[in-house]
């Protein structure tokens, strides 16, 4: 029973919707009705600018390292904290508090690795701004971090890390499809501040 209400609680944390919040809340606008209609940090950069950006993104990696760790606050030390956090994951993506229509899974899937892998999250970070610098897209960079998180997790040698790890890197790729085609089609917005 306390494993399912973690699990619920996990899903609850992820469906909270920081970029409809912070759109509407402090600037009167549903993100969702601008730019790729996505409700993730990178939606938020673009419509609304840096500081929402951050923001968003800040809160989106952080639920998912609040979720990742509810197996510990419940002394539950058998449980791995990425079993759990998954499923923040799956509330970021599908939120109950939005129509589940949520992010793109990267930065809260970030958060969990943030909890349980911090070193692993860290040369993350650092490799998806390398792929940011050479590519100017936030998509290919998050898709190509997370293919070297794969690789990563497979050196660490962690049995569940390496199945959650290349679960969330196969997802975050297929909710990017649409991406990949406007990369092929060179019609994929690039950042200009890197």
């Amino acid at each position: 029973m306390i494993i399912a209400a973690i699990i619920i609680l996990a899903y609850l944390l992820g469906s909270i919707p920081s970029g409809l919040i912070v759109g509407k809340v402090g600037y009167g606008i549903d993100i969702r009705e601008h730019g790729s209609g996505n409700l993730g940090g990178t939606n938020t950069f673009r419509t609304l600018g840096v500081k929402a950006g951050l923001l968003v993104t800040t809160a989106d990696i952080l639920k998912g390292t609040l979720a990742a760790s509810l197996p510990f606050f419940f002394g539950l030390e058998n449980v791995h904290p990425l079993l759990i956090g998954i499923f923040a994951v799956i509330g970021h993506t599908y939120p109950l508090f939005a129509n589940f229509k949520g992010g793109k899974a990267v930065a809260t899937s970030g958060g969990i690795l943030l909890f349980s892998a911090p070193l692993m999250f860290i040369t993350m970070l650092a490799v998806f701004f390398l792929f940011l610098y050479l590519t100017k897209y936030v998509s290919l960079s998050s898709m190509l971090t997370g293919i070297y998180a794969i690789i990563f997790s497979i050196f660490i040698g962690d049995p569940v890390l390496i199945a959650v790890v290349s679960i969330l890197s196969l997802f975050v790729i297929y909710r990017h499809r649409a991406n990949i085609k406007r990369i092929r089609d060179k019609t994929e917005p690039k950042v200009k501040w890197i």
